[in-house]
């Protein structure tokens, strides 16, 4: 469902463990991480296409989790101009997303990554919250920075842990381009 204004509506799907360690799979094929995510269809409300999405992506059913908590409003973010479709009618310029925060009821062997006949994934790990925002793929980190702050006081408290971007490091004289005379 591709709305008005172009965004596809989506759900994203932020699964956590006891330990409030983050699922984070890798595309297929890619080195490109990301959390679940997928396309509501029009017959479906949106808690029905993330059970929906979780199943197929990660193999898992409503009964192996727990809803936490939900995103209160859609959250946007634009695709670049070399990943819009322009010959697909309408244009998708990029996804409208609600996100859910869910806890893992199972056993990690019941994760079936290949469950679907077209897989996202080919492999995950367990991440710390904040990992996520420096390794998704730069046109979806204000969603991610977004959603993960939103949900983070339903897994933490008051006890949210401090997101600090990290520093650069210098470049050490070996890596430094210089311009020749």
């Amino acid at each position: 469902m591709i709305d008005s204004e172009g965004y596809r509506a989506n759900v994203g799907i932020i699964l956590c463990n006891d330990d409030r360690r983050l699922f984070w799979g890798r595309r297929i094929g890619q080195n490109a991480w990301q959390f679940p995510q997928g396309g509501i269809k029009p017959s479906e409300t949106i808690e029905q296409a993330m059970y929906r999405e979780l199943e197929e992506e990660v193999g898992l059913l409503p009964a192996q989790v727990e809803i936490l908590g939900c995103t209160e409003k859609w959250l946007r973010y634009h695709l670049p101009h070399k990943f819009i479709r322009k010959n697909c009618h309408p244009v998708c310029v990029g996804q409208k997303q609600r996100w859910f925060l869910l806890r893992v009821l199972c056993e990690e062997d019941a994760f079936c990554l290949d469950h679907s006949a077209t897989p996202e994934f080919d492999h995950w790990r367990w991440v710390r919250y904040w990992y996520p925002l420096r390794e998704v793929v730069y046109f979806k980190r204000r969603v991610y920075s977004l959603a993960l702050r939103e949900l983070a006081p339903i897994l933490f408290g008051k006890d949210v842990p401090e997101y600090r971007i990290p520093t650069p490091r210098r470049p050490s004289a070996t890596h430094c381009y210089r311009k020749r005379r």
